[in-house]
């Protein structure tokens, strides 16, 4: 797809992601959507890119979603929209809202939310998906669903972002929160004055740059785990893997003891026996919510059965 609202911008090891709509206040609509993801994709998959920033052109960094220009409207036949209760529902989480948004946030590599002006609603999705914000002094973040008679954008991360009570206060009375609070808060990382913006977002990501992109990727897929973002629950399809990754479904693999990583994980699939060869095989993924006793107890089913088919010592550990 050809993008018309969305640059690409390579320097080095830094991408600089823009929407450009600066007389629409950047507002997204469903092309910007598709665009950015393209986008963000684009960025993930070339090796020689460490960091991502984005942005929006002109004086705000966005205005949140489209909800009508004449450009979003002429883009309905190419994006179209199933407007029923169940389609909608459809819509935010596999379409623009949830997974995508899920999905930005754990790209591979360090994103940085470089916001000046409004940045409101769909525009702080936008912003709250990324890794970190540099914000100006004159930026201001709001979302107004409480007085519009909803909940919250479709992005909820205000909790995460500005802690519960901040949140509340902001989505209750609908005001806009100023750089300066967002820092205070830990929302945003560094306010700088406007003039100053870029190439304090540019410092900032030339600085982790210097970074080894394995080391990056790594620490920043461990600390999104370990807080539980979006994107790194139980049930999310990414973590439902078979135990081996090359093992297919009805593949007799090598009999061996089942490896396991930690109290953290789950074990991934079942297992049984080929009647004829006494290999261990893989049936299929499961649910990755079994109890952590319920996994040791299903290991040591194994080792029991391997010892049985191999008939010699099985290593056990201490633990076990």
């Amino acid at each position: 797809m050809v993008a018309e609202h969305v640059l690409y911008e390579k320097s080095n090891e830094i991408v600089v992601i823009t929407i450009n709509r600066p007389r629409q206040r950047n507002v997204i609509s469903r092309r910007v959507y598709a665009e950015l993801d393209q986008a963000f994709a684009r960025a993930e998959a070339d090796d020689d890119v460490k960091v991502i920033v984005v942005t929006g052109a002109g004086e705000h960094f966005g205005g949140g979603h489209d909800l009508g220009t004449a450009e979003s409207l002429a883009e309905m036949p190419d994006f179209p929209r199933d407007m029923s209760p169940l389609g909608r529902v459809k819509a935010m989480d596999s379409g623009v809202y949830w997974r995508m948004h899920d999905r930005w946030r754990n790209v591979g590599k360090p994103t940085i939310a470089m916001v000046q002006g409004y940045c409101i609603m769909g525009s702080w999705m936008l912003a709250a998906s990324c890794d970190l914000i540099v914000a100006s002094d004159d930026a201001r973040f709001a979302d107004r669903s409480v007085r519009w008679g909803g909940v919250h954008h479709e992005y909820a991360t205000h909790f995460i972002d500005l802690g519960v009570k901040k949140a509340k206060e902001a989505l209750w009375t609908g005001d806009f929160v100023s750089a300066a609070e967002a820092e205070r808060a830990g929302m945003v990382n560094r306010v700088v004055p406007r003039e100053r913006l870029r190439d304090a977002t540019m410092w900032l990501a030339s600085r982790i740059a210097l970074n080894d992109l394995y080391s990056l990727k790594m620490s920043k897929m461990s600390m999104n785990q370990a807080r539980g973002c979006p994107g790194t629950q139980r049930g999310d399809p990414r973590l439902q893997q078979p135990v081996a990754s090359s093992a297919q479904p009805g593949v007799a693999v090598k009999p061996r003891r089942a490896a396991w990583s930690g109290r953290s994980s789950k074990m991934q699939g079942s297992m049984t026996t080929n009647n004829e060869t006494g290999a261990l095989v893989v049936l299929k993924a499961t649910d990755p919510t079994t109890s952590y006793r319920t996994h040791r107890r299903e290991f040591r089913w194994v080792d029991a059965l391997r010892r049985r088919l191999v008939r010699r010592p099985c290593h056990r550990d201490a633990d076990g």
